[in-house]
């Protein structure tokens, strides 16, 4: 086993101000295990923390651990004797299920957290720490074959499976991709394997481009060639670019009665969009929020190679420099999804 004593972890004290600490050894409760963490994913909220102290309406109020999107084995197994054995490899599903939610949607929990989150005070610590305390609900083993690098995006191709779900069928349909960054490439990638005909995807970067295309874009456009983008007319439309802009292109982008998903996370407030076009078109606005057991699927595609996701991978950063990699990451002309690497 390990030695957990050697810990420490990523840790958002204020805007700006991101800190490798070194941290206790883990005290689980019954119900937890202990995980030695191998990958964390930098997500946009982990970036929404370090440069402005918010992700959306989640505001920093007290130090905190980042990081939901993780892989790991596990070190110490639950003392109640739920959840895998140590020595087991796992992701994590980052969510607590608290309260009420409508019928199927255990996403839109009204009491429910999330990992590395600031919805509340005290805030719930993620996980980008070599040795973290974990429920085992959150645990899901991983099948052979399914290594820890790739398993660390089982979470982001979860949000985009989770959304690929909400447009419905898509098999034989033309799609249209606003937003090629993470998301929007994993969005790519599970559309293709959910049988899309066609796929268009738009970015303001040609990495960004270029990634969705090794994952399975057809097309690619730039997101300033506005009359192109109108002119694909797609059945189905997934905004991820999470700004005014991406969803007047979405909206434009779609055809009469078509669908657009909406995925990309706003600014809070109200927001220019036009909506007298969505409402000549009788298009089909749909929101997407995070996932609910769709991780399941993603494991299970990973595993037997029919999503293939590497080329999302861009950048893998030590831990300890974990400044560099949210850096890295947040150079979205740059890079794709940055691993942080806490393997050695």
């Amino acid at each position: 086993m390990p030695d957990t004593s050697q810990n420490y972890g990523v840790v958002a004290h204020t805007a700006h101000d991101v800190r490798v600490d070194e941290l206790p050894t883990p005290t689980p409760q019954p119900h937890e295990a202990i995980i030695e963490i191998a990958y964390g994913g930098i997500c946009g909220s982990d970036l929404g923390y370090w440069t402005k102290g918010a992700a959306g309406q989640s505001i920093l109020k007290s130090p905190m651990l980042l990081g939901h999107e993780v892989s790991g084995t596990v070190v110490s197994a639950a003392q109640d004797g739920s959840g895998p054995a140590a020595g087991t490899p796992v992701t994590v599903h980052p969510a607590t299920w608290n309260g009420t939610w409508p019928d199927g949607h255990n996403n839109l929990a009204s009491d429910g957290t999330y990992l590395g989150s600031a919805a509340r005070h005290p805030h719930t610590d993620g996980a980008f720490a070599r040795f973290v305390a974990l429920p085992t609900h959150m645990l899901r083993p991983l099948p052979q074959g399914l290594d820890l690098k790739t398993a660390a995006l089982a979470e982001p191709a979860a949000v985009a499976w989770h959304a690929v779900n909400r447009a419905g069928d898509l098999t034989g349909k033309s799609v249209l991709v606003i937003g090629s960054g993470p998301i929007g490439s994993l969005i790519v990638a599970v559309a293709r394997r959910a049988g899309a005909a066609h796929i268009t995807a738009t970015d303001v970067h040609s990495t960004a481009l270029n990634t969705a295309q090794a994952v399975g874009a057809d097309a690619t456009l730039l997101a300033s060639d506005n009359e192109a983008i109108a002119a694909v007319a797609a059945d189905v439309v997934f905004e991820s670019s999470g700004n005014q802009f991406g969803l007047a292109a979405a909206i434009a982008g779609a055809k009469p009665a078509g669908t657009v998903v909406l995925v990309g996370l706003l600014p809070p407030g109200d927001q220019p969009a036009p909506v007298a076009l969505a409402t000549v078109k009788e298009v089909t606005l749909v929101g997407s929020f995070r996932f609910v057991h769709e991780i399941d699927d993603v494991i299970t595609a990973l595993a037997d190679g029919s999503l293939p996701i590497a080329p999302v991978i861009t950048h893998v950063v030590h831990a300890r420099d974990a400044v560099s990699g949210l850096e890295q990451a947040l150079d979205a002309s740059q890079s794709c999804k940055v691993l942080l690497d806490f393997t050695h």
